[in-house]
């Protein structure tokens, strides 16, 4: 099974264009079961939301996650999948004064095995981020999957900051490709973290030049076996 994550830049590319068919290239490129998305932007495309002209372009099933909600246009994660959706639920990781963040805790049904998927757009500030994994691990070693992931942008750069120091201790040492800026990745902030770590067979970036034109980060990818 192939999962990703990928965050979109509301489809404002590395030249500043806003362009949705690009992102789709790039989902189609990928070929992924699963995809978490982040800085999902409801604009109009035609008659449908952003993520409405996504889904229907790709084949996927949408799972909307907004944070941000305004008056014009919503703006959060979302997942895309094509596995059978088993439950879903928002958690709201949002703290006092700063911008509201989330997580889309998705259970799929991959051949009978359930699937805990956990989305995200983590904060700017360390101790924001502290406070959201710890969240999120209670919520992890809570559940019953027999497979766990936790992907999205986790806005990490502190290589051995608390967060990061956590998330290995649960899920043990993952490989960190450098995914942002697409120019020049320079920084690991897109993650993808497996349970039982034994599942996850490789991770990689996706580079390619839709991809390296489409967002200013590139997508993170990974194989699951059983």
């Amino acid at each position: 099974m192939r999962l990703a994550t990928y965050n979109i830049h509301a489809c404002i590319g590395a030249d500043g264009r806003y362009d949705p068919d690009r992102v789709v290239r790039v989902l189609l490129e990928l070929n992924a079961d699963v995809v978490a998305l982040q800085e999902v932007e409801q604009h109009a495309v035609g008659d449908m939301d952003l993520l409405q002209f996504l889904a229907a372009k790709t084949g996927y099933q949408a799972v909307a996650g907004p944070t941000l909600l305004r008056d014009t246009r919503d703006y959060g994660n979302a997942v895309l999948t094509r596995l059978p959706i088993v439950t879903m639920q928002r958690i709201d990781l949002s703290l006092p004064r700063r911008e509201p963040r989330g997580a889309l805790d998705v259970a799929l049904d991959w051949h009978g095995q359930r699937l805990q998927v956990v989305a995200t757009h983590l904060g700017l500030r360390p101790g924001e981020r502290r406070r959201q994994v710890g969240r999120l691990l209670e919520l992890l070693e809570s559940g019953s999957a027999d497979i766990s992931v936790l992907l999205g942008d986790l806005n990490e750069w502190l290589l051995w900051g608390r967060p990061l120091r956590w998330l290995r201790r649960h899920f043990t040492a993952t490989p960190e490709p450098r995914t942002y800026p697409t120019r020049f990745p320079l920084f690991a902030l897109d993650r993808i973290w497996v349970c039982p770590r034994n599942a996850l067979v490789n991770i990689g970036i996706h580079d390619s030049p839709t991809a390296r034109a489409a967002s200013d980060h590139f997508p993170l990818k990974a194989e699951l076996a059983v």
